[in-house]
């Protein structure tokens, strides 16, 4: 059994940036990914989201349509996605509720009524969010050996377009002999990632997705 990977653990809170730039470089030189801890999210708004997250997809499926997909905001069902388009399957096994910034007024939110607290809570989420990656994107530029305020200085930081994607994988639901993917193959766009987990394991990176044949392998999961 390989061992499980291992990544730099980056401490948003450490006082030497200059070395934990360093470890950035190293992340994404290596394996295109890092653990990022003290990040300033709380733990226990973490599983509150988790839990509103939770509640949102247990709603009966006329109910989560209601908010469908519009302006890239809202929800996408079972299988209305496939991430790596070669692919002959039916589609990616999960479902996802996109929220975008909260300043355009574009996010469509569930009733208050049948979900109480789930849109403060995801706009808290939202802004902690944002503020961990602005300190995040300071130490990124150290990393590429910019100046630290290099991303607010050519206006990367002005009305940024961060969005928060909630998602669900119910597990194969299909009884066919075809290969099921919760998210098929795919690199992720936009600036930076920031991926939470529950634990659950399934995670997996490619870091040479241009040989032939691609090993993947586990991303263990954790907290912090």
């Amino acid at each position: 059994m390989p061992d499980a990977l291992q990544f730099p653990i980056i401490d948003l809170s450490f006082p030497d940036r200059f070395s934990i730039a360093n470890l950035i470089r190293q992340g994404c030189v290596d394996h295109g990914f890092f653990y990022l801890v003290n990040h300033g999210v709380d733990e226990e708004l973490i599983s509150k989201v988790f839990e509103q997250s939770s509640n949102f997809f247990s709603l009966p499926i006329e109910e989560k349509m209601k908010l469908v997909r519009k302006n890239h905001r809202g929800y996408t069902a079972l299988y209305a996605e496939k991430l790596d388009t070669t692919l002959t399957t039916e589609g990616d096994s999960k479902e996802s509720f996109y929220i975008g910034p909260l300043a355009d007024d574009l996010n469509q939110w569930p009733l208050e009524e049948d979900l109480p607290s789930w849109r403060s809570t995801m706009e808290t989420y939202h802004q902690k969010l944002l503020s961990a990656v602005t300190k995040l994107l300071s130490l990124i530029a150290l990393s590429l050996k910019l100046e630290e305020d290099f991303f607010e200085k050519v206006g990367a930081l002005i009305e940024p377009l961060a969005f928060i994607r909630l998602l669900h994988y119910p597990g194969d639901l299909n009884s066919s002999s075809e290969e099921i993917f919760g998210a098929s193959a795919h690199s992720d766009y936009g600036m930076v990632t920031l991926l939470v987990t529950d634990g659950v394991p399934g995670l997996q990176i490619c870091r040479e997705k241009s040989k032939q044949p691609q090993v993947w392998e586990d991303v263990p999961s954790m907290s912090g």
